[in-house]
């Protein structure tokens, strides 16, 4: 869902990172989620205690334009997929189980990472068993704001409604698309022990949806299952579909016997499967995804080579050959093991160690153009440090269906960080994205001081900015408090023509010219509006004319 955003924070989707903390994880909110969709007070006391940081403290921001380009690389993909050559070349170093026809499923929860660095955007991994969807449509449900205009940027009930309806969609879609006629019956949702798991609360989270559908949905582990007369059983009971969030992506252990025999007899629907893996998820496709002649080679569209070029970045296999090279450049690589999954392994180039390389270089490793991680502020204090974030798209049959963001500290992405986890992507209209770029004239910010005596000072929003992202301090305004008012104009051949949006607050500066931002009025901190607009700081009839004088008259 696109809106228009709160002027106070910004308005681009890099100013919102920096500055805006109206919105907020409503944990009563997230509670009542939690108790109507698992049913029970204690499972929620479950996920509280399983995945304490699982949840992030706010919500992420990320441009419309940056969407749509990674719904472009998404489908540039699966153009690139659905080619005899990458078919034969990703299957050929496969184990042969990939070979197998999986009956017309296409795979659930493909997750394809990307990275966003101001306007870059790369994409970091594909994965085929992308956990965490259920879990971002409760958060989705629990998010307080204290602004109307950001909260209208939120996926909200209706976009969870739909993701909801979509993910049972999809199951059935896979089933049907396996050849079966009859109703989707059972669902065994399948992981090595599964009550163990970090997120097996969110697998509680699909029984119920699946229950809710009439659909029964059983949690086992691979050596729970059993394979009798061309039938995948469990506790005696036919098996129609397992929803596969095996590690084991070739089924090749010892516990995955009847599933295996299961899925190669064509007895069972099994998604996400084994061709699903070697086809998208396995590390080396990122290498041959950024090989332009092997792409060109195999027939791929000139403008589709030319979107993989743009946002997968170079990814190489670390060999003898190349290692000097590699570690010379190590401050602008990544480096990721080839079997590798959930960052285990991973490193960044410039914290690496000669021990840590030479098993680097023996070690069936990849190395990939760094993109650093986007950046998300999320206490108004300058002096802590900003979190990361990188952007998950859920995807079915290459069209994305969800979009969530995971904050954290560290070298990659984990669920330890306090104040980290999946957090929602709020996303500007695309009109209001171009009005808060320099490059558009369309529109514009001005703002405005007025100081206790009614005495009205124009503020040059770039110092605006500046100041409300810390990176300036002002010895001018050093300990003063002022009332703020930020008017949100159209333009007309590079002069103010209307004013779109008046907001108004308290600000105080410190007393080294930092700028503090008061919520409410200067006798309590209960805002009476609900766009966060503080009565008390409104300017008179008088005040808001010679601010309109000042506004139209400015050159």
């Amino acid at each position: 869902m696109q809106a228009s955003s709160s002027r106070k924070c910004g308005t681009t989707a890099a100013a919102l990172n920096e500055a805006c903390f109206c919105v907020s994880l409503d944990q009563a909110a997230l509670a009542d989620a939690l108790t109507e969709q698992l049913g029970d007070p204690e499972l929620s006391e479950l996920l509280k205690s399983r995945c304490p940081h699982v949840f992030a403290a706010r919500p992420v921001f990320v441009s419309s334009l940056q969407l749509s380009q990674v719904s472009e690389v998404i489908q540039a993909i699966e153009q690139t997929v659905s080619l005899p050559g990458w078919r034969e070349h990703a299957l050929d170093s496969a184990p042969p189980i990939a070979r197998h026809d999986p009956r017309g499923a296409r795979g659930v929860f493909f997750g394809y990472d990307f990275h966003l660095e101001e306007d870059k955007l790369g994409l970091i991994e594909i994965n085929t068993n992308a956990g965490g969807a259920m879990l971002n449509v409760l958060l989705a449900r629990a998010q307080r704001s204290c602004c109307r205009g950001v909260v209208g940027l939120s996926p909200g009930q209706e976009g969870a409604d739909g993701f909801e309806q979509s993910i049972l969609d999809m199951f059935v879609q896979e089933w049907s698309a396996s050849g079966e006629q009859a109703p989707l019956k059972r669902v065994v949702i399948l992981d090595e022990s599964p009550q163990a798991q970090y997120l097996y609360p969110e697998f509680l989270l699909f029984q119920r949806l699946f229950e809710s559908a009439g659909i029964d949905c059983i949690i086992v582990d691979p050596a729970d299952l059993a394979f009798h007369n061309d039938c995948l059983m469990i506790d005696g009971k036919p098996v129609d579909l397992v929803y596969n969030r095996l590690t084991d992506f070739y089924l090749e252990r010892d516990n995955c016997s009847a599933l295996r025999s299961a899925y190669l007899a064509d007895v069972v629907t099994v998604t996400p499967h084994p061709q699903a893996y070697a086809l998208y998820a396995d590390k080396r496709r990122l290498v041959d995804l950024t090989n332009t002649l092997f792409l060109e080679e195999i027939g791929v569209d000139q403008q589709v080579r030319a979107v993989l070029a743009q946002y997968v970045p170079l990814t190489v296999p670390v060999e003898h050959r190349n290692a000097e090279h590699l570690w010379q450049n190590r401050r602008s690589l990544f480096f990721k093991p080839v079997s590798g999954f959930g960052s285990r392994g991973a490193y960044r180039g410039d914290k690496l160690t000669k021990r840590v390389w030479e098993e680097i270089i023996g070690g069936n490793y990849l190395a990939q153009s760094l993109i650093a991680p986007g950046e998300r502020r999320t206490v108004a204090d300058p002096q802590v440090r900003p979190m990361k974030f990188d952007l998950r798209a859920y995807a079915y049959a290459g069209e994305v269906q969800w979009n969530a963001a995971r904050v954290y500290q560290g070298q990659t992405t984990n669920f330890r960080t306090e104040g980290g986890g999946f957090a929602p992507v709020f996303t500007l209209g695309e009109e209001e994205e171009l009005a808060g770029s320099t490059k558009q004239l369309s529109h514009a910010s001005f703002t405005f001081l007025l100081d206790e005596t009614g005495a009205i000072e124009k503020l040059p929003h770039p110092l605006y900015l500046a100041l409300v992202r810390a990176e300036r301090a002002t010895s001018k305004l050093a300990g003063k408090r002022f009332r703020l008012a930020d008017w949100y104009v159209a333009m007309e051949d590079g002069q103010p023509s209307k004013v779109i949006r008046e907001w108004c607050g308290w600000v105080a500066f410190d007393a080294d010219g930092g700028y503090h931002p008061e919520r409410g009025s200067p006798k309590n901190d209960e805002s009476d509006s609900d766009d966060n607009v503080d009565s008390t700081a409104l300017p008179t009839r008088e005040e808001h004319d010679r601010i309109e004088g000042l506004l139209f008259k400015s050159e």
